[in-house]
């Protein structure tokens, strides 16, 4: 059984059973990074010594009866701006290149504390401000499908990681979309919650307003399953408690009835997601459209105004925060020497956005998520692209886009923004792939707190096809 293959809502059962060893799937994730980090790049620390005594110690409790959760012997990684204690915490830069955090993040503590084992910390764009993951000072993480491209970003080694075999799941961050873009291209799921749904205190922050932290995971199930255990709790002891007796068959209900979606109404809106897009990511977000309407959903016209006006303000926004909170560290431009070229050009930019501008996109959020919001009165989910154009080739910088070229950066977040500006939860999941054989990923937007009802719609969706089955080229190397 090749343990690393398998998603947590089945390894789980084999871990809580006895059939399947923490220690055992440690040391098959751990056997795996050995063998194929050096050509994926995909994790710029790993701890592989806490990773085992953490699986000893998960090993000896199940053993004793003392079961946490689906979560409980699972290892996973954390991308690389999460603090963990006594773990480096370098944020993919050399200005926190030696940096051990003395705390764990929120998220940390309350994975930890469902039992999972962390294998490392993974490879990101620097401070998180880009979408390749071509990270200057540790190297481009690279996408395990072909590693001549780029895992999209910023939490590209997690991505890649994931998609590879080398963890079971992983946390990132999403400001713009660096959750979903490397979800979408590395072919697995990514959820980003709504704003503040997950705490992001002891992350290294890029826009303190449009941060958000969330899973990525081979499936839904175990995207929904990170998120119920990294979610801000009322009580956190009632819901470890909850965790510890879930049923995960309760996951699996979409695959046993016929219609799983009917009642839904999913949203199509023409204008703005469905712009500018590469044939063939259009045709597979087409389908997916189609496979949902099969399924029971009935897909209505959904106009989401104030697409358009919506770049500029998010933009300002997080230029501004962004060289605040690196001026306020003394880190900029005292040192700008020591970042890289296209995140210091980006925080140069951030000294000249005004003030004006600044309260006039805080103005504009406002009135953006009030009518995204409104759209949700008359429909349960907004279909969308993740991403206008599958991976691109690590170094290129334009896209050929509707007989336009369009700057690879913009191209990737263009459709991610919306729901990261309105704080929205939005997940993405595999709907197809390219003729050359990179994935695709297909965008629900939901509304707020909506991440399961989000998660229900995209699982009945993953379960009517084999996309979640599919395996990179590297992934069959042991």
């Amino acid at each position: 059984m090749d343990l690393h293959s398998l998603p947590i809502e089945e390894l789980a059962p084999l871990v809580r059973r006895r059939k399947a060893s923490p220690i055992e799937l440690t040391r098959a994730y751990l056997q795996r990074v050995e063998k194929l980090n050096p050509a994926l790049n995909a994790y710029i620390t790993v701890t592989a010594e806490r990773a085992l005594a953490d699986a000893r110690r998960a090993e000896r409790e199940i053993q004793r009866g003392q079961y946490r959760g689906p979560l409980h012997g699972i290892p996973i990684s954390l991308k690389d701006n999460i603090y963990t204690r006594g773990v480096r915490t370098t944020a993919g830069s050399k200005v926190l290149a030696e940096f051990v955090p003395g705390e764990d993040a929120d998220v940390a503590q309350r994975l930890f504390a469902a039992g999972s084992i962390l294998l490392g910390k993974t490879n990101l764009h620097e401070f998180a401000y880009g979408v390749a993951t071509e990270n200057p000072h540790y190297g481009p993480a690279r996408n395990p499908w072909d590693t001549a491209r780029i895992p999209g970003g910023s939490s590209g080694g997690s991505a890649a990681a994931i998609a590879a075999g080398l963890c079971a799941a992983s946390i990132g961050t999403d400001t713009g979309g660096s959750i979903r873009i490397p979800a979408a291209h590395c072919g697995i799921v990514g959820l980003k919650p709504t704003f503040d749904a997950v705490s992001v205190h002891g992350i290294v922050p890029l826009s303190l307003s449009l941060d958000h932290a969330g899973p990525l995971a081979r499936t839904v199930g175990d995207a929904l399953l990170l998120y119920e255990a990294a979610a801000r709790p009322a009580d956190e002891r009632r819901v470890l408690a909850a965790m510890a007796r879930a049923d995960l068959k309760r996951l699996r209900l979409a695959a046993s009835v016929k219609k799983p979606l009917r009642g839904a109404v999913l949203g199509r809106p023409r204008e703005y997601f469905f712009e500018g897009l590469d044939a063939e990511v259009q045709q597979a977000v087409e389908r997916a459209v189609q496979a949902c309407e099969e399924l029971g959903a009935r897909v209505v016209e959904a106009a989401v105004p104030g697409m358009r006006e919506m770049t500029e303000p998010s933009t300002h926004m997080a230029l501004a925060e962004a060289r605040a909170w690196h001026q306020s560290q003394g880190w900029f431009p005292a040192r700008a020497g020591d970042y890289g070229e296209d995140v210091r050009k980006r925080l140069e930019m951030g000294a000249e956005v005004r003030a004006v501008d600044y309260i006039e996109s805080l103005r504009r959020k406002a009135l953006l998520t009030a009518e995204m919001r409104g759209v949700f009165r008359r429909v349960d989910a907004i279909f969308a692209p993740v991403t206008p154009v599958a991976a691109t080739l690590i170094g290129q910088n334009v896209v050929l886009l509707g007989g336009q070229e369009e700057p690879v950066r913009a191209a990737l977040l263009r459709l991610n923004r919306p729901a990261n500006f309105a704080g929205l939860p939005a997940i993405s999941v595999p709907c197809g792939f390219t003729s050359g054989g990179l994935p695709i990923g297909l965008q629900l937007i939901g509304p707020p707190f909506g991440e399961r009802d989000l998660c229900h719609i995209a699982r009945a969706y993953e379960q009517a096809h084999e996309w979640r089955k599919a395996r990179p080229p590297l992934h069959g190397h042991a």
